[in-house]
C-alpha cells in the first residue's frame, strides 16, 4: 500500500471516529485521546448508583492510571442520573463522557471494553448476560442473582464465553479473609462445627431515598425496561429507587448482607451451597409499606454427607445495631473470629472436660491472622473501601492477564443458591432444599419462583 493511500484511510477513519464522537456528545479531542491508545480500557458504568459514585468509583480511580483502564460512558434508565453522572464522571476522568439511555445504546456504540455493573438486585445476572453477549468483561456487583433463572442463565453465558467477569464479593481480595481460607484449608482449623453470622443497623432510613422518589417521573425513565423478566406491576417509584424494600426485586438482608458473609463458607470449605434452610422474620419496627423483613433469622445445615456437617447461623436486625458485622468460625478447639482476625482457644475442649471421656484436650493457640497485612486490614471485615480497592485492582489486573479473578462467576453463582433457598424459606414458612440434579430450590416439594 502507498504511503499516500495509507495516509488517506487513516484520516478517513479519524473522521468518521470524529462524526460518531460528535454525535455521542464527546469532543473529537477526547475521543481520540481515549482510541489513540490501543491497549487502553475503556469501561462503560452500568447504572450511576451510589454504591458506584462513592464506593466503586474512587476504588476504580485508585489503579486506572497504572493500569492504563479509562471511563468513557455511562448508561442509566433515568434521565437526571444519567445526566448527574455524566457530568460528574467528565469531571472525574478530565473528559467527555458519553451517556446511553439504555445498555442496548451502550453496546450498540462499540464504545467499551468492559463494564462496571450497578444496578438493582434483581438485574446483576440479566446485565452480567447482556455483557459479556456483547463482547465485554464485567464487574458485578452483587448479589448475583436473586431467581435460579436468571442465575443458571448468567452462569451459563458467562462460561460461553472468555469473559473476565469478577463478583463484588470483595472479601475475596482481603488479606485477613486470605489468611483464614490458608489456615483453614491447612487443616489447621479442625473441623467446621458452626458458624455464626450476624449484620444489625439502627437505621429507619436504610435503603429508603424520600428525596429521590419525590424527583422520579415516569416520563424521565422507563419503567418497562427497568422490569426486565420481573412480573408487571403498576408503575412505582418507590420499588424503583427503594428496590431493595420489595420483593421480587430484592430479597433484602439476605442479597444485601448475607451474600458478602456466606460466600466465606463456601471460600472456606469448598461447599457449594446449604443441605437445606429455614428461616423466619417479620417486619417488626419500619412498617413503611415495604415487603422485606427488617428482622431476618435463617438457619442453614452444611455438609458434604450425612456424618459431616455444621450449622451456619445467620441473623439481621434493622433496628438496633451499629453495623459492625459478625463472622465467628467454631470448631472443636476454639474459634476463629473476623471482626478481631485473631484465632484463639476460646470455647475449646479443656482437659477437665476431655479427661471425663478419656479424651485428649484440643485447644486452638492464640493467633493473629494479620500479623504480616497492612494495619488498615484489620477493620476492613464490614466490606470498606479498603477491600472494594483491592477487588476492583484484582478485576482490572485480570481483565489484562485474562486469568480469572478472585471472586469468578461460580461464587456469584453459589452465594445466590443460599440467598434464594432463604428467600423460599422465609416468603413460603418451608424448610428449602436444593435439587443437585435440576439446580433449582425446593420448597413444599415445589420449585420456587417467586
Amino acid at each position: 500500500m502507498s504511503s499516500n493511500r495509507r495516509k488517506f484511510i487513516q484520516q478517513s477513519l479519524k473522521a468518521s471516529a470524529a462524526v460518531y464522537a460528535a454525535s455521542m456528545g464527546m469532543s473529537a479531542a477526547s475521543y481520540a485521546r481515549i482510541i489513540g491508545a490501543n491497549d487502553r480500557v475503556r469501561v462503560g458504568v452500568v447504572g450511576y448508583s451510589e454504591r458506584f459514585k462513592f464506593s466503586l468509583l474512587p476504588c476504580f480511580q485508585h489503579h486506572f492510571k497504572e493500569l492504563n483502564f479509562d471511563i468513557v460512558g455511562v448508561s442509566d434508565l433515568w434521565k437526571i442520573r444519567r445526566e448527574e453522572g455524566q457530568a460528574y464522571l467528565k469531571e472525574k476522568m478530565g473528559h467527555d463522557i458519553m451517556a446511553f439511555r439504555n445498555n442496548e445504546e451502550l453496546y450498540a456504540s462499540k464504545s467499551v471494553d468492559a463494564v462496571i455493573i450497578s444496578t438493582a438486585d434483581f438485574q446483576h445476572a440479566l446485565h452480567c448476560i447482556e455483557a459479556v453477549k456483547a463482547g465485554c468483561d464485567a464487574y458485578v456487583e452483587k448479589p448475583f442473582a436473586e431467581t435460579m433463572e436468571d442465575n443458571k442463565a448468567a452462569l451459563k453465558a458467562v462460561k460461553a464465553s472468555d469473559k473476565i467477569v469478577q463478583i463484588g464479593s470483595q472479601r475475596r481480595s482481603g488479606v485477613n479473609y486470605k489468611a483464614a481460607d490458608e489456615f483453614i484449608k491447612a487443616g489447621k482449623f479442625g473441623k467446621i462445627t458452626m458458624v455464626e453470622l450476624s449484620w444489625n443497623v439502627n437505621q429507619p432510613g436504610r435503603w429508603r431515598r424520600p428525596g429521590l422518589v419525590d424527583q422520579l417521573k415516569e416520563a424521565d425513565t422507563d419503567w418497562k425496561r427497568f422490569l426486565m423478566n420481573r412480573p408487571f406491576e403498576q408503575w412505582d417509584p418507590r420499588k424503583y429507587l427503594e428496590y431493595r424494600l420489595f420483593w421480587p426485586y430484592s430479597s433484602g438482608m439476605p442479597g444485601q448482607w448475607m451474600s458478602h458473609q456466606i460466600d466465606t463458607v463456601h471460600w472456606f470449605t469448598g461447599l457449594k451451597h446449604p443441605r437445606s434452610v429455614v428461616a423466619n422474620g417479620g417486619i417488626y419496627m419500619w412498617n413503611d409499606g415495604r415487603r422485606n423483613w427488617d428482622t431476618t433469622t435463617a438457619v442453614f445445615d452444611y455438609g458434604s454427607n450425612d456424618k459431616d456437617g455444621f450449622q451456619v447461623i445467620f441473623t439481621s436486625r434493622m433496628h438496633n445495631g451499629d453495623e459492625n458485622p459478625t463472622e465467628i468460625y467454631y470448631s472443636n478447639g476454639g474459634e476463629m473470629n473476623l471482626n478481631t482476625n485473631k484465632i484463639s482457644p476460646k470455647g475449646g475442649l479443656r482437659k477437665n472436660h476431655a479427661d471425663a471421656m478419656q479424651m485428649q484436650p484440643n485447644l486452638l493457640p492464640e493467633l493473629n491472622l494479620t500479623d504480616n497485612a497492612p494495619k488498615v486490614v484489620a477493620s476492613a471485615n464490614t466490606g470498606g473501601d479498603v477491600l472494594t480497592s483491592a477487588h476492583m485492582r484484582n478485576w482490572m489486573e485480570c481483565v489484562r492477564s485474562r486469568k480469572q479473578p478472585n471472586a469468578p462467576v461460580e461464587a456469584g453463582y453459589y452465594h445466590s443458591i443460599a440467598n434464594i433457598m432463604t428467600t423460599a424459606a422465609s416468603r413460603n414458612g418451608m424448610k428449602a432444599t436444593f435439587d443437585e440434579a435440576k439446580q433449582e430450590v425446593m420448597a413444599g416439594g415445589k420449585i420456587f419462583k417467586y
